[in-house]
Order: C-alpha cells, then structure tokens, then sequence
C-alpha cells in the first residue's frame, strides 16, 4: 500500500474522531494505530473516559489540542459539528450498549461511522441502524478485523472463483483462555458480565460474532439455522463462557462453531477449516501467512502471504515482504484503509477502488446480532434449530 489515494483525491488526511478506548484499553491503541499506519486518517480528538476529567488529561497526553480533548460526547458533538475542521469519520469503541445510541447521534450528524462489535445489544436496534444507513450515503463500518488478514481475503477469494467448488462443510473455532479460572474475573461490576451492558451472551458477543462474522466472510454463504448450546463450564459462573452452535445453510452444507474463553492452556485459537465439492482451505489466526489449500485427488498446497499466485484482493492487503509475519495491527489497518477510501469516494464524488468496498458493513455488524439472538434462542429451547437470518 504506497499509494494514499485519500491525500490524492480530498488534498488532506481524514480527520478522525474516537470514542472510547482510554487509559488502560488495549483496543484504543489498536485502533488508533490501524487508522495512521497508511496516513490516511489524523486523530484530531474525542472522548477517551466516562470520567471527563480523565478524558480529557488522556487526550493531552496524546498530544491533542486541549479544545479537542473532550470530557463527554454531548461536548464533542457540539464543538466539531460546529468547526468547519470538525471530524470526518467517529470510531467507537466503548461498552456495547453505548454503541447503538451514539452511532445514532454521529449518523444523524452527518457523519461516517467505524463501529466496534458487536454492533448492539439488540437485534431490534442492529435493524434499525441497517435502515438509517440505507437511508442515508454514509459509510458505516463494523470492525471485524480478522476478515482483512491478506489469506483470509485470499480464501475469500478463492471461494468466489470457485476453486472449491460448492459449499459443503464449514467450521471454525476461537477458543481463548483468559477466564478459565473464576476468581474473580467474575467482576459484578465489570460492564462484560452484565448482561444489560455486553448483550445477551457474553461470550458470543465477544468473540463468538468474531468466529461468525470470519466463516461468513470466507464462506461467501450465510447459514439459515443454528443449533447451540450456550453456557458456562466454569463451576458457579453466572455468564456465558462456552458456546457450541451447529450451522445449517440452505444448500444442504453444515457447519459448527465452537468459542470459548476458559479453554485453559489456550492462547488465541482462532482457524477456520471448509470443504466444498473439489477442495477445502484451512488457515490459523496464530500461524496467519499461511492458508492450506486441499484439492480433491491432489498434494495439498501450501500458500503463502506475498508469494506467487496470490489473488489481487490478498496481494493489495499484503503489505511486507514475504517471510516477515503481519498480524492484527496491519489487519486493522486494511479496514480503516479501506472505509477511508469509501469515505473519500462519497466525500469528492468518484469511485472507489472495488477492492476497498469489501470491509465489513452494517448489515455483517447485523447479521452478528441475528446470530446471537437465535443462538441464545436456540440454547434456551433445549438446541432446537433455530431461524438465523437478518
């Protein structure tokens, strides 16, 4: 990525503004650093704390202009709406009940929007945002990043060209460890184990839209059913820690996903393994230059990120050399590379790059809240195979 067809096309970085991701967030710094990576984005500002005073003192150790570390959003909102500088594009990545209400408020300000997942809370209000974006020419982005490592968009691909023929088996797995012991991540004040606050299932809010949102991706194809099994395995847990869901699509195909967060011994775990009719492609999160393709009757093969033979959508996500490993920060920048193309496109009037219109949109942030809904449906229901769709 030499080329910053932003600075070619609007004369000027776009301005960013964020919403959470403060002192102590590992996700904040993640983001940040996604959005300047290609120049394509300056961070001019935002509200980094619910606390204002920390919010503020936290932007200026960012280097931001005092009057752009804001205390709350009533107060960004009405400083950068009315700038003639104001921001171009907000990110947020705050509790996700607060996702729903504030995508709403930059929307209805005319803004482009780069939202965390999952989208919201509710099923309801996810729907609700697919039509206000619709409705408007605004570019809406959720941020499942994994989509955008160059062998997952390589396996994407390759799904639509065909090369593994017609979909039959799907699985994928995100299995971590971080609360396999109980004491006491169970934190009754932590916002992700209050359901009011993470959504209905925790886990599957967490990473399981991860796992649903990468399958879907490569997939091409988006289940019709689910059969889950949605709990804790962690004695005396009150929330969900571990999910099992069968997948059914309408082609007769199956699939499963499993996610986890007490998985002991673990430490990423994310792959994806697909067959269809000719072939099958499997890549793993932790080992992600690599992506096994499987042919019917044939020596597997093995792919290799900035080697030959690679799609133009992998080689475009590529960034470094061959041998030397990229990972979550590069593919947190090919989305917001992505959506800043998207975004200068609709500002100025021209076309975009087709190849920078495949990030995850609203509706895949919708579609992630579908497959909560019916899973935890599903669970309660004793597994009976329910309805998934948006």
């Amino acid at each position: 990525m030499t080329a910053n067809p932003v600075i070619e096309k609007l004369g000027r970085r776009l301005r960013l503004g964020v919403l959470g991701g403060g002192p102590g967030s590992v996700i904040g710094e993640v983001h940040r650093t996604g959005a300047r990576l290609d120049d394509r984005y300056e961070v001019v500002g935002g509200v980094l704390s619910s606390n204002p005073e920390r919010s503020r003192a936290a932007g200026r150790a960012l280097g931001w202009a005092p009057e752009r570390a804001y205390g709350d959003v009533d107060e960004m909102l009405a400083a950068e709406t009315a700038r003639p500088d104001g921001v171009d594009v907000v990110a947020i990545m705050t509790p996700n009940d607060s996702h729903y209400p504030l995508a709403c408020r930059w929307l209805d300000a005319g803004r482009d929007v780069i939202c965390d997942k999952p989208l919201t809370t509710r099923l309801e209000d996810a729907r609700d945002l697919v039509a206000r974006v619709r409705a408007s020419d605004l570019v809406f982005c959720t941020t499942y990043n994994y989509s955008a490592y160059p062998m997952v968009r390589q396996a994407r691909a390759m799904v639509g060209d065909g090369e593994i023929g017609e979909l039959r088996l799907a699985q994928v797995e995100y299995i971590q460890p971080q609360l396999a012991v109980r004491p006491d991540l169970d934190d009754p004040d932590y916002w992700r184990f209050i359901a009011e606050r993470s959504g209905p299932s925790a886990i599957l809010g967490d990473i399981g839209t991860h796992a649903w949102h990468l399958l879907h991706s490569v997939t091409r194809m988006e289940p019709q059913a689910v059969s889950a099994d949605v709990s804790a395995v962690v004695p005396g847990r009150r929330f969900d820690d571990t999910a099992g869901v069968l997948l059914r699509y309408a082609n007769g195909a199956r699939g499963v996903l499993w996610v986890t967060q007490a998985a002991a011994g673990a430490e990423h775990g994310l792959k994806f393994r697909i067959h269809g009719a000719d072939g099958g492609l499997e890549w793993h999160q932790e080992d992600p230059s690599w992506l096994t393709h499987m042919r019917l009757g044939e020596p597997r093969r093995m792919l290799s990120r900035g080697g030959p033979g690679l799609k133009p959508a992998a080689e475009r996500a590529s960034r470094i050399a061959i041998g030397h490993p990229e990972g979550t920060h590069q593919a947190f920048a090919n989305v917001y590379s992505d959506v800043a193309e998207a975004v200068v496109a609709r500002i100025t009037g021209t076309r975009a790059d087709p190849l920078a219109l495949d990030f995850p949109t609203v509706e895949d942030g919708a579609r992630g809240l579908a497959f909560i809904t019916a899973a935890k449906a599903s669970a309660e229901a004793g597994g009976a195979w329910t309805d998934c769709r948006l």
